[in-house]
């Protein structure tokens, strides 16, 4: 007979320092969290290395978890924190820079040739480099760099609420600049 899950307590042992607790919780969330990982990268590669790491995540804040009712959006939100980070580091690796440009523009466009794809490249940059100072330097430490808002609130001694209207801002111009070139596939990763 199949055991139920019954969060609350599992996460009452987790509080407790009990490893079991970490090993149902893995075994729970585990495919949903793959079947996330893998809609959201598009690539099998890397996803057992990052869920691994959310599980750490979990292990190392479990005296802040306080309840079963925030505690779904709690182990999504940290994947897709990671998720976030391992795109932008391959966006960062030319091979997968490739692999993912191919993907990500549409059908009709996938006759553009290597150095076409470089000048829509360049394109989101200057898009990005004629953004004010100010939103440009929160736009990239939020979406390059993958600081938090907090983090950035903290590093430039701003207010979480200044550090959103900033992004908001940013994307804004972004989307209007990019629309014009039909760049919707680079929008994705730059600005969501």
């Amino acid at each position: 007979m199949k055991k139920t899950f019954e969060l609350e307590i599992v996460l009452l042992q987790l509080a407790d320092g009990n490893p079991t607790a970490i090993e149902e919780l893995y075994n729970f969330y585990y495919p949903r969290l793959y079947y996330f990982s893998k809609t959201f990268l598009k690539l099998d590669e890397g996803i057992d290395d990052i869920l691994q790491e959310v599980f750490i995540k979990i292990w190392q804040n479990r005296k802040r978890i306080k309840t079963s009712s925030t505690f779904n959006a709690f182990i999504f939100t940290i994947t897709r924190n990671l998720l976030l980070n391992e795109l932008r580091s391959r966006l960062n690796n030319q091979k997968i820079k490739e692999k993912v440009g191919k993907m990500a523009i549409p059908i009709e466009y996938s006759f553009i040739e290597q150095s076409e794809f470089h000048d829509l490249k360049e394109k989101v940059d200057k898009a990005i480099n004629e953004l004010p100072i100010r939103q440009k330097e929160i736009f990239t430490l939020s979406r390059i760099y993958g600081y938090s808002h907090k983090e950035i609130g903290e590093k430039l001694n701003i207010t979480t609420k200044a550090v959103e209207f900033h992004i908001s801002k940013a994307i804004v111009i972004l989307r209007k600049k990019l629309l014009y070139f039909e760049l919707v596939s680079f929008l994705f990763f730059f600005i969501n």
